[in-house]
């Protein structure tokens, strides 16, 4: 079938952030198996290597590709460029699984994420009273970045709750779950938990937050998400704190130093936190080395 370059990009996206997890060896191995060139003379990042070797791919190798590596093109790949409204721009898309009981929790994990950076779709608040509730959330099945699994006692009963864990799984996507009654079950016991008992919900969405900058599946996003809100502080808290997410990434674009320094002539909310330049052009320093 003919892809439209709309499809072709977001095949190259999906199969150069899952391929960059693996080795230069098997990166290059997997390439050849699909009749894609190959280069040793490439210096650059893992990911910007498959986005160059992928160039030229024909449609047919990036639809196998992408198979390979766990996108089901079919089902996942639409022809409009208009993200779902429910989406915050420029943020990680987390799908909240959860009991329509508990969709206050829900809610307060939603709004306590999006300081970091975590945009979430709670199905019970983001859904409009006139639109077809069972198409918008598999819009956000298919369009989101990650799933959460709120384990309260009876989520394992819901059908509609293990749908959607299967249809994350089908397209390889990470999973966490969260204990809040009910232990991980199934195929999802083998995902990262946390245990929300006793704890506050800012201590649990660090840690979920903790757990996305670290995943090889979401840390390089994560990373690019939390540069873009640092350049857009709009005040000197809101800087410093976002610096302070910064210093503990993993991943890092040589872009990012420019946009940092960039940041701080732009930003006058950032050149005027104290401290905040200073820490900034300590970090572009330290990856430089």
């Amino acid at each position: 079938m003919a892809l439209t370059p709309s499809q072709r990009i977001s095949l190259k996206k999906e199969i150069a952030d899952r391929l960059q997890q693996e080795s230069y060896p098997l990166i290059d191995a997997t390439l050849k198996e699909f009749d894609l060139p190959t280069s040793e003379e490439w210096s650059g990042e893992k990911h910007d290597y498959l986005l160059e070797m992928l160039k030229s791919s024909p449609d047919q190798i990036l639809i196998d590709l992408a198979s390979h590596v766990g996108f089901n093109f079919e089902e996942t790949v639409t022809p409009s460029l208009v993200a779902p409204a429910f989406w915050q721009n420029g943020m990680l898309r987390v799908f909240l699984s959860h009991l329509a009981v508990h969709k206050v929790k829900a809610a307060k994990l939603q709004e306590a994420f999006l300081e970091f950076g975590i945009s979430c779709f709670v199905a019970h608040t983001d859904i409009e009273p006139t639109a077809t509730w069972q198409t918008e959330i598999e819009t956000a099945l298919a369009t989101c970045d990650a799933l959460i699994a709120l384990l309260h006692p009876g989520f394992h009963a819901s059908d509609w709750t293990d749908q959607e864990i299967g249809f994350a799984m089908g397209r390889g996507l990470p999973i966490f779950s969260v204990r809040v009654g009910e232990d991980p079950y199934g195929f999802i016991g083998r995902f990262q938990a946390f245990n929300a008992k006793g704890k506050e919900t800012e201590t649990l969405v660090r840690e979920i937050f903790d757990a996305f900058r670290k995943n090889k599946q979401t840390e390089q996003r994560m990373s690019e998400v939390l540069v873009g809100m640092f350049e857009h502080s709009r005040t000197f808290a809101e800087a410093k704190f976002r610096i302070g997410l910064l210093e503990d990434i993993k991943a890092w674009r040589p872009t990012f130093s420019s946009r940092l320094l960039a940041a701080i002539d732009a930003n006058s909310q950032i050149s005027g936190s104290w401290g905040v330049p200073e820490r900034a052009m300590a970090l572009v320093k330290k990856w430089k080395k």
